[in-house]
């Protein structure tokens, strides 16, 4: 029941988890602890030390215990990001740091645990992954765990969910969000802190539970009890929403489910436009538990492996088998279909036992991906060497992230070839050739990708750093977060140098940045006459839907049009207009799934045509 009475909140954030949810608000205050600040006398030193190690030790058997049980009801993938905090907990730039400052400024363990925290949480904000900046609250659930147990305060407090809540949270754990999803009473999880990447994000994408992160202040603006009605596709929230809101939401529930429903029925038919081009559509992942949830929404394959989190959090760098166990089990899991796997995507910063790096002044255009690879190669020798070995068990195409130029693409592929013959000669089993590509994500590549073309199996767009760089946008900036546009004149026109090339010298070219999973561009992607696109698994069956509706010779027209215009605000506004007018539905960028589109399904009538 609505509460007419008390004003409407209208509350905005990310949409993490595809899905629109009406309940009440269950408040879980999980409060940040108060952390007392004492200084030492001598004599309290080493008992001092003493109590901190008693703590670690305490909360590394409370994180066992936790992923024991989350490995009993969830399986093991939940559980890895239990380890990763226990890999933490011993982590010496943690432990290390907390008792010198015991012992040098003497103070206390839990004023020490917190600065450290802040300090580690410090080097985080400087990461310019978004992925990896997400791990400060990793820090946090941490630091606050090893803080309670040495104040004596109750850690896993078990939460019992009513049925049909909107759990409302600062921020949520790792395990606060595992076990409350997995209890099936949660109708859809709002915070304040969080991003697509976060552990909530992450959690109820699996779970398919919808969410909304990053809500600014939502924890303290909602009250227990309130009426709550969310769309984890738009990011929306509305607290007390009047009779006509909630009318509007379960609509949109209505129509969400019943996408759900299509995506399921019309999972396995073909992302093919009426006059016969024919688009792959695949998943972006970072770990092996999204993946039944890909092939449940029609995913054909894998367009994007993120590989980072294995050197997220611990001391040391992977080994070897370590990789080939990750990329094993999830070529097995797609069985046969295309997996794409890109190497490591990180800068010499976040890799373990590089904490005393030398900060650089722009680490986004620093030392990172494939530079740093080639800067250290026992370390992408491992991971190249894993990848060989994971090959005999899928369809594996491998990817390396950020190259600029051919000397780089040849020198990665030199080393591939070296290892794929150090392995030949020890006799240890390897797959049969598969395809290497690139990603195309800066201006550089974009404009010799005709020279690219020739020495890369096949190019893929990421779209997110394209844009960045091309424009000079930090997106992260909120003062300059709006002249992030993908329907600028100049990237349209890189994109469609990108697939000339790529067609001239008869490779696949495909999209895995954010731009492929909005709907809004999906006309444009198919007039531009990319044979793959890559997001995620809830973005899979809108598309698809849209794909299947509309020709490519229309979509060309429209992109013509469209590449008329001069400025980006003329060009998107053509472009919404055009796609409300096929559509018959309001749509906003970012917000795929609010089609109200019935499909057009029908077989495949031939092959593409460039």
């Amino acid at each position: 029941m609505s509460s007419q009475a008390t004003p409407t909140l209208r509350l905005s954030g990310i949409g993490a988890s595809p899905g629109v949810a009406v309940g009440h608000a269950f408040i879980l205050d999980r409060k940040r602890i108060r952390t007392p600040k004492l200084r030492l006398a001598e004599a309290e030193v080493e008992p001092e030390r003493m109590r901190m190690k008693t703590a670690i030790d305490l909360s590394d058997r409370q994180l066992a215990e936790l992923k024991e049980q989350i490995t009993r009801t969830e399986g093991s993938d939940h559980a890895l990001i239990l380890e990763a905090h226990r890999l933490m907990l011993h982590d010496p730039m943690l432990v290390d740091e907390v008792n010198r400052l015991i012992i040098e400024d003497r103070i206390n363990a839990e004023w020490a645990v917190r600065r450290v925290a802040r300090k580690i949480k410090h080097l985080f904000d400087n990461i310019p992954d978004e992925y990896f900046r997400e791990r400060r609250s990793d820090v946090d659930y941490v630091a606050d765990r090893i803080i309670r147990n040495l104040m004596g305060q109750v850690v896993d407090e078990e939460v019992e969910v009513p049925a049909e809540a909107i759990v409302v949270a600062h921020d949520l754990s790792p395990a606060d969000a595992a076990l409350m999803a997995r209890s099936g009473r949660v109708a859809g999880f709002v915070t304040d802190l969080g991003g697509q990447t976060s552990h909530t994000a992450i959690v109820a994408r699996a779970r398919e539970t919808p969410a909304v992160v990053g809500a600014g202040r939502a924890s303290e603006q909602i009250s227990p009890g309130d009426l709550v009605a969310m769309d984890g596709i738009r990011g929306v929230v509305l607290v007390n929403p009047s009779d006509e809101q909630i009318a509007v939401f379960r609509e949109e529930q209505r129509r969400h489910q019943e996408s759900e429903r299509l995506a399921l029925a019309t999972k396995d038919l073909p992302a093919i436009s009426t006059d016969g081009f024919q688009i792959r559509l695949n998943g972006n992942i970072e770990f092996l538990e999204e993946i039944p949830s890909l092939l449940a929404h029609g995913a054909e394959g894998i367009g994007l492996y993120r590989t980072e989190f294995m050197f997220l959090d611990r001391k040391t760098a992977p080994t070897e088998e370590e990789h080939y166990r990750a990329y094993r089990q999830v070529l097995e899991a797609m069985g046969g279909r295309p997996v794409t796997i890109r190497t490591l995507d990180l800068g010499g910063d976040k890799v373990p036992g590089k904490t005393k790096h030398e900060k650089e002044p722009n680490p986004a255009m620093g030392l990172r991906a494939i530079r740093y690879c080639l800067s250290n190669r026992e370390l992408f020798r491992t991971q190249l060497r894993a990848l060989l070995r994971a090959s005999v068990h899928g369809n594996l195409r491998l990817m390396f992230p950020l190259i600029c130029g051919v000397s780089e693409l040849r020198e990665a592929r030199a080393e591939l070839e070296s290892c794929r013959t150090e392995l030949g000669r020890a006799g240890v089993p390897v797959g049969k050739r598969f395809p290497v590509g690139i990603m195309v994500e800066t201006p550089s590549a974009a404009t010799i990708a005709d020279r690219l073309a020739q020495e890369a199996d096949f190019f893929s767009v990421g779209t997110n750093d394209l844009i960045q760089y091309s424009l000079a946008i930090d997106r992260q900036n909120r003062e300059v977060a709006y002249l992030y546009r993908p329907l600028h004149l100049s990237v349209l026109r890189q994109l469609r140098g990108i697939v000339d090339a790529a067609r001239a010298a008869n490779i696949p070219v495909s999209m895995c940045g954010e731009m492929a999973g909005d709907p809004l561009y999906t006309l444009v992607l198919l007039a531009l006459g990319f044979d793959e696109l890559s997001m995620t698994s809830g973005q899979i069956p809108v598309v698809k839907r849209f794909l299947r509706r509309v020709s490519r010779a229309d979509a060309m027209d429209l992109l013509q049009n469209a590449m008329e215009l001069t400025t980006a605000e003329e060009i998107e506004r053509y472009v919404r207009t055009e796609m409300d007018r096929r559509f018959s539905e309001t749509m906003e960028p970012g917000a795929p799934g609010v089609g109200n589109v019935e499909p057009a399904d029908h077989e495949p009538s031939g092959r593409n045509t460039a």
